[in-house]
């Protein structure tokens, strides 16, 4: 029966695509996954079709869905950059980095700060080994900054690497600056290519407080450091 709806439609609308025996049964499914009544309503009903296929066959759960449907329409996310979030777990990631923002940033920016911070980070697409040296990594994320852009999420802006600071007649190098333009602040990432250690705080502390007397201008919110490790035993990290 499904062969023959496909045959019919193809031939009393000959200029109109679509009509293939799977793709019936797409909008059949399409149509059980969001009933009629709220689809014009729902994020999924302001996507292109090919998002759509892409929600109904990598997402089993309608929530889900709708989340990555509504995030797609808000930043605008091709039907490729949405499989990648898809496959990386994006949503499931965000607002799970240990941070001090709640004592240290004022409220909401706190909060929204958090949120825009995930782990972990999937760096799949640089092309090093597990023994990767930190510059190693530094000059493949600058490489692909492309994709590195898209895993840090919507709003960062890329400022520079090795970005020196003279501090007392000392000259130290931030590995990557970032200007976030929903946080309004600097962003500083630090790279260690080993398990987290408690000094790396220090060390990331004082880019921050360097960057915020230096680089920081009066409009912007406190700067934010990214500490970015191979690994990192919880409980020390907390």
């Amino acid at each position: 029966m499904i062969e023959r709806l496909a045959h019919d439609l193809r031939t009393a609308f000959p200029d109109m695509k679509g009509f293939s025996r799977a793709n019936l049964m797409y909008m059949r499914t399409f149509a059980e996954a969001w009933p009629e009544a709220v689809i014009v309503q729902q994020a999924v009903g302001q996507l292109p079709w090919g998002h759509n296929l892409v929600l109904l066959t990598r997402l089993k759960n309608p929530q889900q869905r709708l989340a990555y449907a509504q995030r797609a329409i808000e930043h605008g996310w091709s039907r490729a950059t949405l499989n990648i979030h898809i496959e990386t777990r994006l949503l499931e990631r965000e607002g799970n980095a240990l941070t001090n923002f709640e004592s240290r940033l004022p409220t909401p920016g706190s909060d929204l700060a958090h949120q825009t911070l995930k782990d972990p980070y999937v760096f799949d697409f640089l092309g090093v080994n597990r023994e990767a040296s930190e510059r190693e990594i530094e000059t493949e994320l600058v490489q692909h900054v492309t994709r590195f852009l898209l895993e840090l999420g919507a709003g960062f802006a890329f400022v520079g690497r090795q970005v020196l600071l003279e501090v007392g007649g000392d000259d130290f190098f931030i590995d990557l600056l970032f200007y976030h333009l929903k946080l309004r602040c600097y962003v500083v990432i630090e790279l260690k290519a080993e398990k987290f250690k408690p000094e790396h705080l220090g060390q990331l502390g004082f880019y921050l407080t360097a960057v915020d007397a230096q680089v920081k201008g009066e409009q912007d919110a406190p700067t934010i450091g990214l500490l970015l490790c191979k690994s990192k035993n919880k409980v020390v990290a907390e």
